[in-house]
């Protein structure tokens, strides 16, 4: 692998002199047997010094038998769910590199020393395999509309483009995996991994890989509605805490605006007659302004709570050295 990243690393970064990084493959499972064999098989290929190792979480057929007879090393999260998968690995692995990728043997292993050596060579702190289909069944219709849609979303609400969040082909820098909070359960592990290098301004890119079709015998986890709207809830808990002060700014004016609507017509009842003959819209009106009010103070108070709790998370960042840096340096 080291002499694969050199070559590669000389090829395409020549300004830049690329050491050779422990990098550690993460390979969540469940219920992948008819793969898995192949994934470890397509990364020792791609990465002969890497470490691969295979979570198996909770799977009812030999997933983990097939993972070991293929050498890599298996370990267990006996709580079900990717994202707790994944806080596992980021907890239990140490390297200077992470690849994770699922056991679906859709993502392309070869590309893998490409997506290191970007990793390197420009100094960021993760690099997204945005997936290219490769057969007309790679996505199916549901999850290719849903990925536009929360996709879009998700660069809107925070304000730069990703082109596949949903993505489960990363690679990380070993202060991105050891400054992240895992808080997502599920399958919307990918978005939180995308707000998170937002929220701190990490140096991310994506690069095009192939993405291929399941092969026969194996059969997609992920649910296009249910799960859809676990990632859309994601995004939005994610943006009342990281932006509190335009979440709760617009829901301060939306309950303004009815209030202000409701009042005027007594308003110029009221001037008119003297009289305000609808009491309860009267109360109603009152009481959205002072709900409104109290949106808009919460928003400036979480804002200032979510400035400080975002800086902590930025020195927690700074605390771990830079790829290629020791310790100290």
């Amino acid at each position: 692998m080291a002499q694969a990243l050199q070559d590669f690393a000389e090829r395409e970064f020549p300004q830049v002199v690329v050491a050779s990084p422990r990098v550690a493959v993460l390979v969540p499972c469940y219920n992948e047997e008819a793969t898995v064999a192949r994934v470890v098989a397509d990364f020792r290929e791609a990465l002969p010094d890497a470490a691969i190792y295979v979570y198996d979480n909770n799977s009812v057929d030999r997933t983990a038998e097939f993972a070991r007879n293929a050498g890599a090393e298996v370990r267990h999260e006996r709580r079900q769910g990717k994202g707790q998968v994944v806080r596992r690995m980021f907890a239990d692995i140490d390297a200077d590199v992470y690849v994770l990728v699922d056991g679906d043997a859709t993502y392309d292993a070869a590309s893998a020393p490409k997506l290191i050596a970007a990793l390197q060579a420009e100094h960021l702190d993760m690099v997204v395999g945005a997936r290219i289909d490769q057969a007309q069944r790679a996505w199916r219709p549901g999850h290719r509309t849903g990925n536009w849609l929360l996709t879009g979303f998700l660069s809107a609400v925070f304000g730069q483009a990703f082109k596949d969040i949903l993505s489960g082909y990363r690679v990380f820098s070993r202060r991105f995996v050891k400054t992240f909070p895992v808080l997502s359960d599920g399958f919307e592990i990918e978005t939180e991994l995308s707000v998170h290098a937002l929220e701190l301004a990490m140096p991310v890119k994506e690069i095009e890989t192939p993405y291929y079709e399941r092969p026969e015998g194996s059969v997609s986890k992920l649910n296009t509605w249910r799960d859809g709207f676990r990632i859309l809830g994601t995004i939005l808990k994610l943006y009342r805490s990281e932006k509190p002060l335009r979440f709760f700014g617009a829901i301060s004016i939306g309950l303004a605006v009815l209030s202000v609507g409701l009042a005027i017509p007594l308003i110029i009842t009221f001037v008119e007659t003297g009289l305000v003959p609808r009491f309860p819209t009267a109360i109603l009106s009152a009481s959205l302004m002072i709900v409104a009010v109290l949106a808009a103070s919460s928003g400036l108070v979480l804002d200032t709570v979510t400035r400080g709790r975002r800086e902590m998370k930025l020195l927690a960042y700074l605390a771990h050295p830079a790829l290629g840096q020791r310790p100290g340096a």
